[in-house]
């Protein structure tokens, strides 16, 4: 690991949290596309498997924004573990479902309590910025939380789509709902490094959401999480077009391979200027990268194209969390990363249920012109969105900083 790497785990308590936080985030990689590979194969239907995976996405879309609100106010142990078994009660409620025939609605009953879950990644990035706030070492910790993202999607799909095909449906769903529970009452026993709470009447009253530059980036991710829900839902069926359904996850993987190696080395590299002009430029690529997805014709060229385009996904998201810290109070931060989250969530709820419409009525090959058009719509809302972005707001508990390139040209 390079040195700036490695010089993260200098803190107490940081490689555990961090581990805790790796387990914690599997299932937001392996549930969704669990669920599509599990309902697939049992009904044979897609669009019920990307209905059902998008009302997972909207619960969670709904309810982690209520449950980081509350994490910031009493603290991430008195908020997590609750949340979380409200979360694996819905798991088992789905999986039996599944398994013995239940109604369609219990299905979807049960979906929303999956979407209960905590958002972890922020969690764990709250973590790390009560530890490096106002240093250099922020950055490079953004970047490697943002490549433990990335290995979950490399892992998790390989491990979710593997099993429920290889072994029997619902094991994907199962093996996600124990990382869940593993990774979250691990990191809320580590006291020591979680985040001071801050009560009502120190957080100003309101929500995070009231922030003019946080509704700009939401509402691209919402935009670029179509593109994501869109992908993965396509992708399974391309494969399965293909005859080698369980291929997908490789696919997949790949994808998220492009954006794990562009986040090892963006985490290296030290900039001056304004973060909301690299963020933009993310963006821009992202939405170009999906291009060449409408034109390939083979699951190894489909490999190719994703792995080109995961290359602008890391570095979008890390400058993104340096953005939240201009723009939201410290008492509100970990609130703030998960509204991204949330709109990351609702453009995967979004891209799940088009591209599962899209391949029920023209096939896969046509599904993929609905992460083209979301794209599209990404880039149109940062350009719209861009000026808000340029005046962070005073009095922010994050890096301001990072506007002076005379004081801190290493911050992205």
């Amino acid at each position: 690991m390079p040195s700036p790497y490695r010089a993260l785990f200098a803190a107490p308590g940081s490689r555990a949290f961090s581990a805790a936080g790796f387990l914690g985030r599997m299932p937001l990689s392996m549930m969704g596309i669990g669920v599509v590979t599990m309902i697939s194969q049992v009904t044979g239907r897609y669009g019920l498997a990307g209905a059902l995976s998008a009302t997972i996405a909207l619960s969670a879309a709904l309810a982690g924004p209520q449950v980081s609100r509350l994490v910031d106010r009493y603290g991430q142990r008195r908020v997590l573990r609750p949340a979380t078994l409200l979360s694996l009660s819905g798991a088992a409620v789905l999986l039996c479902a599944a398994h013995y025939g239940w109604p369609e609605w219990v299905l979807f009953v049960a979906c929303v309590g999956i979407g209960c879950v905590p958002s972890l990644g922020a969690m764990v990035r709250a973590r790390w910025a009560a530890l490096y706030r106002g240093t250099p070492r922020l950055h490079t910790a953004y970047s490697f939380e943002s490549v433990v993202d990335e290995v979950c999607f490399i892992v998790g799909p390989i491990v979710s789509i593997g099993l429920s095909t290889a072994w029997f449906p619902e094991a994907g769903p199962l093996l996600a709902a124990c990382f869940l529970a593993v990774g979250v009452f691990w990191l809320t026993a580590q006291r020591a490094t979680e985040p001071a709470p801050h009560p009502r009447e120190q957080q100003g009253g309101g929500s995070a959401l009231r922030s003019r530059g946080l509704q700009v980036l939401v509402a691209t991710f919402a935009a670029t999480g179509t593109i994501f829900g869109a992908v993965d839902v396509v992708t399974v069926a391309f494969a399965e077009e293909e005859g080698r359904k369980a291929a997908a996850s490789v696919v997949l993987a790949v994808y998220a391979l492009g954006s794990c190696v562009a986040g090892l080395v963006f985490g290296l590299l030290h900039f001056a200027g304004a973060p909301e002009r690299r963020w933009l430029l993310g963006v821009c690529a992202m939405a170009v990268s999906m291009i060449p997805l409408l034109l390939v014709g083979n699951l190894p060229f489909l490999a190719v194209a994703l792995f080109v385009a995961g290359l602008s996904i890391a570095p979008t998201m890390i400058t993104t969390m340096s953005l939240i810290e201009e723009h939201v109070p410290r008492a509100q931060l970990t609130e703030g990363m998960t509204w991204v989250s949330t709109g990351l969530a609702v453009g995967v709820a979004l891209g799940s249920s088009a591209g599962g419409w899209v391949i029920d009525a023209a096939g896969a090959r046509a599904g993929y012109g609905v992460p083209a058009v979301a794209g599209a719509v990404a880039v149109a809302v940062g350009f719209l969105g861009y000026r808000r972005l340029e005046r962070p707001a005073p009095g922010r508990g994050g890096f301001v900083g990072q506007h002076d390139e005379h004081e801190e040209p290493h911050v992205a």
